[in-house]
């Protein structure tokens, strides 16, 4: 997708605070963090929702999740507790239309959120 930010970003047009790779996802810093640790992780292919992905590659989507798992631990709220999140859609959040989790960590996290 050439207009898509993330796609630029996988293809190295666009700077990003890199925090993991994988063959087949990044991980990066939010660029508008809201909690300590805020890292997106995106799959290098795109996918513009969470549920499309889930129907398209469910062992893709498997990955993203170990991979946020694995920056949890990374980024040391592991143990404190940390949130996944996936905004699917304009009313959700969704400002980037390739899917992708965000790790949020190092501060409480209120219930509900929004």
């Amino acid at each position: 997708m050439t207009d898509c930010l993330f796609c630029k970003i996988v293809s190295g047009d666009v700077p990003a605070k890199i925090v993991r790779e994988s063959a087949r996802t990044i991980a990066f810093r939010d660029i508008n963090p809201q909690a300590p640790t805020h890292v997106l992780v995106i799959p290098r292919e795109h996918h513009p929702t969470v549920a499309g992905l889930a129907a398209a590659d469910p062992d893709l989507l498997a990955e993203i999740l170990q991979e946020a798992g694995q920056v949890a631990v990374d980024e040391e709220v592991a143990d404190t507790g940390y949130r996944v999140v996936f905004n699917t859609g304009a009313q959700a959040g969704q400002t980037v239309f390739h899917v992708h989790a965000h790790v949020l960590g190092g501060r409480g996290l209120n219930w509900p959120p929004g």
